[in-house]
């Protein structure tokens, strides 16, 4: 109880002003890495799109989709994703000063991994909702990826 007062006082005066714009400011490294990880997954589908409509080779598709699977952890596919999000380093050096905020590292791994789990995610449910073996109609299948990819990416 007598703390609680001094505690929100300080909170109030100290840190809630600045909150609003200290989220804005490392929203934009995050929110541009998740817009590259977007970029990535449909420029990948896209290729393989592009690929089996130039061939129309099912078992290449199968081995193309496979392949897609590691995409999340293909370290030289996702550094773009990442570096935009290294960006934090230079915006959380001002917050450790004022604030306080220590492990930025931690911060910046914490992002990074959850962009390739959202990577994970994606590409596990194009592989979901698209299956290539299932699909009669090999004329069909290039619109059927395209529709997937755009499911997944809503």
């Amino acid at each position: 109880g007598a703390v609680s007062e001094p505690a929100q006082k300080c909170c109030a005066e100290n840190i809630q002003p600045f909150l609003t714009s200290i989220l804005e400011e490392l929203m934009g490294p995050v929110s541009s890495g998740f817009t590259e990880v977007r970029s990535l997954f449909d420029r990948e589908v896209h290729e393989i799109i592009q690929d089996f409509q130039k061939t129309n080779d099912t078992t290449k598709l199968k081995e193309n989709v496979d392949q897609l699977q590691n995409l999340p952890f293909n370290s030289v596919k996702m550094e773009p994703c990442y570096l935009k999000v290294e960006l934090l380093q230079e915006l959380l050096q001002d917050l450790k000063s004022r604030f306080k905020v220590y492990h930025i590292d931690f911060v910046i791994q914490r992002t990074q991994n959850f962009m390739q789990e959202l990577m994970e995610n994606a590409v596990y449910t194009f592989e979901q909702l698209f299956s290539p073996s299932h699909q009669a109609d090999s004329a069909r299948i290039a619109a059927t990826m395209e529709k997937v990819k755009l499911r997944v990416l809503k």
